[in-house]
């Protein structure tokens, strides 16, 4: 506890460092979405963000996505993320971003310089910054918060005695605040702190890391197999799997982490799923009889309808804000 009361005391000093003009946020020449969380561990953000991309394409906009890019070796200098990049230059969530939308995606530990980069090499004509919610050096134009259902706030302390990377408190500025998960009581969330939405994530066909060969994922129900994700939130995949009848045996996988495949198959050779995550980390040639599980989004025609309106808000604002100036 000691400790997370010198953590709070330092974001309050930055956050009204910000406040007051010392510390300069950056305004950019295009709107700025950031989708974060204020907990440590996966709450289902990046496949939000792949969704949000779709969406602004389908509305017609040219989306870039801007990321540290943790778990790669990129740095402070903005790296555009190819489709054949490796995850360990770029990190695992950015590559699976770049080949999930096909949209272009730069990582750097400076946001801003990330989104300079993209408004010089490409075309893009608004940015989704995937986990920026406390680089607040980037100037946001709409705040998108995810929290995981299941595990919520957790205790609702801070960093190191509890999960939470800032006060619980901080919900009340997100412009949307989605939760992942069925409705019902949260861990450690109080209904009021801004308006929510539930979506869910629903896996789609299995596809073979080495290959074009697809699945079911309710043919793996056969056998036990071994389920690799190396993600924040493991739990959540192992429960996709109990869900569709699948005998799963978990490999413990650090969060961005990875292991050697072909070990398992020599211990036991059972089939192997994986997260997508996961999946943009290991060459096709690592081990036979690997499948990763895609995941995907799923929300009613309400909360779609929620977003694109505020988009449309967000734009105007941006807009005005430009115009005036220019003036």
């Amino acid at each position: 506890m000691p400790f997370s009361w010198v953590y709070r005391a330092i974001i309050a000093l930055r956050r009204a460092s910000y406040r007051a003009g010392y510390l300069k946020s950056v305004s950019c020449s295009v709107p700025v979405i950031v989708v974060g969380n204020v907990t440590v561990g996966g709450s289902g953000k990046t496949p939000l963000v792949a969704w949000l991309v779709a969406h602004l394409e389908a509305a017609g906009m040219r989306p870039g996505v801007v990321s540290r890019g943790y778990g790669g070796s990129a740095g402070r200098s903005p790296v555009i993320v190819g489709t054949d990049s490796r995850a360990g230059q770029v990190g695992d969530e950015p590559l699976l971003l770049a080949r999930r939308t096909g949209r272009p995606v730069c990582v750097c530990a400076d946001r801003v310089a990330a989104v300079q980069h993209l408004l010089r090499e490409t075309d893009v004509n608004i940015i989704v910054a995937d986990d920026g919610l406390q680089h607040y050096r980037l100037r946001r134009d709409l705040e998108l918060i995810v929290i995981d259902g299941e595990r919520g706030l957790g205790n609702g302390r801070l960093l190191p005695a509890g999960p939470l990377r800032e006060p619980a408190a901080r919900l009340a500025e997100a412009d949307l605040l989605f939760i992942n998960g069925q409705a019902g009581e949260i861990p450690g969330y109080v209904p009021g702190y801004a308006p929510d939405h539930l979506f869910e994530l629903a896996p789609g066909r299995v596809r073979a890391l080495h290959g074009t060969q697809s699945r079911d994922l309710g043919e793996f129900n056969a056998g036990p197999v071994w389920a690799v994700a190396g993600i924040g939130n493991p739990e959540r995949f192992y429960a996709l799997l109990a869900d569709s009848g699948i005998d799963y045996e978990p490999v413990a996988v650090a969060d961005h982490g990875m292991i050697d495949l072909k070990s398992l198959v020599v211990e036991h050779d059972r089939p192997i799923l994986m997260t997508e995550k996961d999946a943009v980390k290991y060459p096709e040639q690592s081990a036979a009889d690997v499948w990763w599980v895609p995941v995907d989004v799923r929300m009613t025609e309400e909360t779609e309808s929620v977003v694109t309106s505020k988009i449309k808000q967000m734009e105007t604002a941006v807009s005005r804000r430009m115009n005036a100036g220019s003036r």
